[in-house]
């Protein structure tokens, strides 16, 4: 076992055993909420059923473990996950998919599912993110910057600039001033990374948190520019959630003190 793997055990097992308290206070009258009301207010009982949660594709390790925390500490519940670009998750909201719960990678995003009248409440910054280069293990082409990446017969994949990986992409490139034509545009950044893993391309702009969670298949390199495209991830219940109670007992997992510790683990930035 390496000790990523038993750091990341420790860190999981620690939350779900934070989780049980936090959620039991959350169903018995605890302060977190889904849109800066009292979520507790509306969790009164045993929780039961399936939350469906539309989730930004970075997301996906990190809530993956979190539903896992909330069936652990709600018998009778069930979390589903559809995880993948916020601009598609928030295009299926706004044409009328069921879900209970979005949490996008960018307020402009969220801001097309409460325009179209489909949040309930005020959505809710949890967790940020900053951009990271991806590179093939060991760095073989020795990136140590963004310019870097802009040199002849480097094969770059980016996310497409109506996701908000993509559109933190162009505002890292507008703030070192430079132009990079990619070898592809992908619809999410999981995708983007997938890219690197399989050696079809040498780099990418991703999260960090996906450098982390990629563990030994992809090295990350840092970059100043990074600092300019920091992205706010909003969370939100949504207005016609087939069980709005389960759904707000997950959202307040999300923000409390081990929902953070999660989250944080796997590379996010602190609210």
């Amino acid at each position: 076992m390496t000790t990523r793997t038993a750091d990341r055990i420790l860190r999981t097992a620690g939350a779900a055993a934070t989780a049980l308290l936090a959620l039991s206070a959350c169903s018995s009258g605890g302060p977190s909420s889904a849109s800066g009301s009292s979520a507790a207010g509306h969790t009164s009982g045993k929780l039961s059923g399936t939350v469906t949660v539309f989730a930004a594709a970075s997301l996906k390790e990190s809530f993956t473990t979190l539903g896992e925390d909330f069936e652990s500490a709600h018998p009778g519940t069930r979390v589903t996950f559809s995880f993948g670009g916020s601009d598609t998750l928030a295009a299926g909201i706004a044409g009328g998919a069921p879900a209970d719960v979005f949490a996008a990678a960018s307020p402009g995003t969220m801001a097309v599912v409460r325009d179209a009248g489909s949040v309930s409440g005020t959505p809710v910054t949890f967790v940020r993110n900053q951009l990271e280069i991806a590179t093939l293990p060991g760095n073989p082409d020795g990136i140590a910057s963004l310019r870097d990446l802009t040199e002849s017969g480097l094969k770059v994949v980016l996310c497409d600039t109506s996701v908000p990986c993509g559109a933190a992409a162009r505002k890292a490139l507008d703030a070192a001033e430079l132009e990079l034509t990619p070898v592809s545009y992908e619809q999410d950044v999981k995708s983007a990374l997938t890219k690197v893993e399989l050696k079809e391309a040498d780099a990418s702009l991703v999260y960090r948190t996906d450098v982390r969670t990629a563990g030994d298949k992809v090295e990350g390199v840092e970059f100043p520019e990074s600092a300019d495209a920091v992205n706010d991830y909003p969370i939100a219940l949504l207005k016609d959630a087939p069980n709005a109670e389960a759904a707000q007992g997950f959202i307040a997992l999300v923000r409390s003190a081990a929902g953070q510790k999660v989250l944080t683990g796997d590379g996010f930035l602190e609210p």
